[in-house]
């Protein structure tokens, strides 16, 4: 047999096989993370059934790579901020959208109006998910639609909330290729209407130019490290909803998505 196929071999048994050391890795983080509270190193060794020292080997890279630390009052060994922080953005990723969706759920029962939930995308805002409510007439909402930032009640959330940078060339775009209404034809105006929204937590907007005789409020929805990660809408035939300040669709909507953040791990108290 030839080295190069010797070589191939190897790579296709790595590949096939996975590498070993951090699987033993992850076997010691589990040990770890099943104790439920910090752990000497004989303990971690018992539960991961390994040789102590083999363990220690280990957690030394682990404490430099952040998901183990060590109490140096007592020695004991837990899981590091790395890992927290990876868990975090775990359930952030993995449940928004299914907490969303039952959030949207509750409201909509509650209003009787469509509900709906964007995220933001590299093109800008992407309805995900919507609800139709209980009666005749009703706003469908196809999934997949993209929303405009300054014209878009959802839009002009993210546009409040997002970094700047983040949202500066689609603003451009717009202000360069739509018909806009005169008070958002300048730079000063489009930045006191996102004040507004960042004031009043919630954006209100009648007659949306690609949808006339529509309107739609939304509110922000945030994640544990209180960036906007989702909107929330409420949408309706113009005539047949009341959309404001303190009507019941508005208060809903901001309780809804002030309730969803929570349970994304945001708390209002700590900004």
């Amino acid at each position: 047999m030839s080295p190069q196929q010797k070589t191939s071999i190897a790579r296709d048994a790595e590949g096939k096989n996975g590498v070993q050391s951090l699987e033993i890795g992850m076997t010691i983080l589990r040990a770890i993370s099943g104790g439920h509270r910090a752990m000497m190193l004989k303990d971690i060794a018992a539960a991961a059934d390994m040789p102590a020292s083999k363990v220690h080997r280990y957690i030394v890279s682990l404490v430099r790579s952040g998901l183990v630390e060590q109490d140096p009052m007592t020695s004991r060994y837990d899981l590091g901020p790395f890992a927290l922080s990876l868990g975090l953005v775990a359930v952030d990723r993995l449940d928004r959208v299914k907490l969303g969706l039952s959030a949207i759920a509750d409201l909509r029962d509650e209003i009787n109006q469509t509900t709906a939930l964007a995220v933001w995308s590299d093109n800008g805002p992407v309805i995900i998910r919507s609800l139709r409510p209980y009666r005749p007439i009703t706003v469908n909402v196809v999934t997949g639609s993209a929303l405009q930032l300054l014209t878009s009640a959802s839009g002009r959330v993210f546009a409040a909330w997002l970094p700047r940078n983040t949202t500066e060339a689609l603003i451009g775009r717009e202000r360069a290729t739509l018909a806009l209404p005169a008070e958002l034809q300048t730079t000063a105006g489009i930045d006191a209407m996102l004040a507004q929204v960042r004031a009043d937590h919630v954006s209100v907007v009648s007659d949306y130019h690609l949808v006339p005789g529509v309107a739609a409020a939304a509110a922000p929805v945030f994640n544990f490290k209180h960036e906007i990660t989702l909107s929330v809408l409420a949408i309706g035939v113009k005539s047949m909803i009341d959309l404001s300040p303190d009507s019941n669709v508005v208060m809903a909507l901001k309780r809804c998505a002030e309730n969803l953040s929570l349970r994304l791990g945001h708390n209002l108290k700590e900004k």
